[in-house]
């Protein structure tokens, strides 16, 4: 029997696993599928909110204390296990600039960096863009990781550590007399003194029906995305326009994102989507206009009210906890929503107020 039974092994689940494992506690990771092949592969790995001054303060909590942590934690995995997360500060250039004020006031609240640049300024940042607004937003100590790598990192780093049950389905919770027993999945039942769900966009379907508190409003939101073969240097920067967003690998190759679907759990391509996101690459970046589009997919985030995530015991029944609906912010928010929850399975003083993630939380 396991201390803590986790459910879901994306980047939360696997996070929440290297913090609870730190403990001493047995710890089993149930996946339905591959572990992290879902949204936490189908991200583009920017370590920021999109747009951050228009999230609750409670997503830049989880946001800011996550960017700190990044750099050794990426240090650790690499010594750790030989993959390197590519972890590179290459700053967010933001062309919108109709909210400059709200983003500007958002990073003094913040002590976030972000600073107003001028036209003439873009050139040295990104010398090949296509728009060039009379303003654009600058943070130059934004990070991102290539996330694919990332979790096939924080896979290996928990071997001999966790027990990692893949494709092995968990199709109800095990509850008697108002604490959490185990689960049973498709293989069989598995007992466990914790249950910790971290399932994404699939987690409201192991809380529907409990009766002991309304259903988790977490749905799948659709995202498309396109991978170009691109030279290496035509991009340094993340650059984000109009809901866009370019993001450059160290090898040259550049991802655009992203579309936001509500379509349920359909998980697929479509000719439209790679249209539009190829047409809006190519008005971002002229020079991708002959590069060669490598790869297009699709995955599903779990979207919550306000991109605010559950982190926290479920109310009425003992045992069993939650740490999910991150929406677009899940490797974002990770490293701070996994420390959280472990804080809380474990009985410690929480990094960060839990309030507002509390599944009974007003959001």
């Amino acid at each position: 029997m396991s201390d803590i039974l986790i459910i879901g092994s994306g980047a939360i689940g696997l996070l929440t696993a290297h913090e609870l494992a730190r403990s001493g506690a047995k710890i089993t990771l149930v996946e339905q599928g591959a572990t992290g092949r879902e949204a936490s592969w189908a991200g583009g790995g920017i370590l920021s909110p999109l747009y951050p001054w228009r999230y609750a303060d409670a997503v830049t909590a989880l946001a800011l204390w996550s960017q700190g942590q990044y750099p050794q934690l990426c240090t650790e995995l690499r010594e750790a296990t030989g993959i390197d997360s590519e972890y590179v500060r290459g700053g967010l250039l933001i062309l919108d600039s109709q909210e400059q004020d709200q983003a500007l006031a958002w990073g003094q609240r913040h002590q976030a960096r972000i600073e107003s640049v001028p036209r003439d300024a873009l050139h040295e940042i990104a010398p090949h863009l296509g728009p060039r607004p009379p303003t654009a937003l600058w943070m130059p100590e934004i990070a991102q990781v290539r996330n694919p790598r990332f979790v096939k990192a924080l896979r290996r780093s928990l071997a001999g550590r966790v027990t990692i049950r893949e494709q092995e389905e968990v199709v109800k919770l095990r509850i008697d007399a108002g604490r959490i027993i185990g689960v049973r999945t498709c293989r069989g039942t598995l007992a466990a003194d914790r249950v910790l769900v971290c399932a994404g966009a699939w987690t409201g379907r192991l809380f529907a029906g409990l009766g002991k508190w309304p259903d988790l409003e977490i749905e799948p939101v659709h995202g498309q995305m396109l991978l170009f073969r691109a030279e290496p240097g035509r991009l340094s920067p993340v650059v984000l326009f109009c809901d866009r967003y370019l993001i450059p690998r160290r090898d040259g190759r550049i991802l655009i994102g992203s579309t936001l679907e509500r379509t349920g759990f359909v998980k697929a391509t479509t000719p439209t989507a790679r249209e539009d996101l190829h047409r809006a690459a190519v008005e971002l970046l002229p020079p991708l206009a002959s590069a060669p589009v490598e790869h297009h997919w699709a995955g599903l985030r779990p979207g919550a009210p306000q991109g605010i995530p559950y982190i926290g015991a479920y109310p009425g029944i003992r045992g069993l906890y939650c740490n999910a609906g991150h929406y677009r912010n899940g490797l974002v928010t990770g490293p701070a929503s996994a420390r959280l929850a472990a804080d809380l399975l474990l009985g410690r003083d929480p990094i960060i107020d839990p309030a507002p993630y509390a599944l009974d939380a007003d959001r």
